[in-house]
């Protein structure tokens, strides 16, 4: 079943914890790959430091992040990796949830060739390298999420596990904001980026 609309017109931090166990799902020319969600950041725009639009206008890059939820944001990052991240709440209010890590489940022989590895748990383990497994790039910017290429799913019968709270990964400069408890994994999924302390 897609995820439609009102699902992403909340809060990041809602959103975020919500996203867990759900499937990203991609279609391209040279296959579909699905990956289940494991490990999510919220990031609350004008009141998170470490936020892209902290401090921001509408504009540039952050754009998309100002319109309706249920859209794509994807940036680079040291000039060669691509992140995802999922615009969340009510237009003008720029809050996302990136997506740090998937559990492969379909598509894996591409996801393997697109990133040049035969190992199944480094394949999605961070968001550069979700990105480049599931074939996700800056033509992907803006994608409506409610539509037929890029999107979520719920798959019937799944069964929400245990979720845990940490701290946001690499956000040392964001002040206070560093010390949030933004980052939601799955418990004991062997597929998170970095374990949580």
């Amino acid at each position: 079943m897609k995820i439609t609309r009102e699902f992403y017109e909340r809060d990041a931090v809602t959103v975020a914890r919500d996203l867990l166990g759900l499937t990203l799902v991609h279609k391209t020319m040279e296959g579909i790959t699905k990956g289940i969600i494991v490990e999510t950041e919220a990031y609350m725009g004008t009141i998170d430091a470490a936020a892209h639009s902290y401090k921001s206008n509408p504009s540039g890059r952050t754009n998309v992040q100002y319109g309706e939820g249920g859209h794509a944001y994807i940036y680079l990052i040291y000039g060669m990796y691509y992140c995802m991240n999922i615009v969340t709440n009510q237009v003008e209010v720029p809050e996302v949830v990136l997506l740090r890590a998937l559990e492969p489940v379909e598509g894996i022989e591409l996801m393997k060739k697109r990133r040049n590895t035969e190992k199944i748990l480094n394949l999605c383990s961070g968001p550069g390298k979700l990105c480049a497994a599931m074939g996700i790039d800056k033509e992907n910017y803006g994608m409506d999420l409610c539509q037929n290429q890029l999107y979520l799913e719920q798959e019937a019968g799944y069964k929400q596990s245990e979720m845990i709270a940490s701290k946001r990964i690499n956000i040392d400069y964001a002040g206070e904001a560093k010390d949030y408890l933004w980052r939601f994994t799955i418990k004991d999924n062997k597929y998170v980026s970095v374990k949580v302390k």
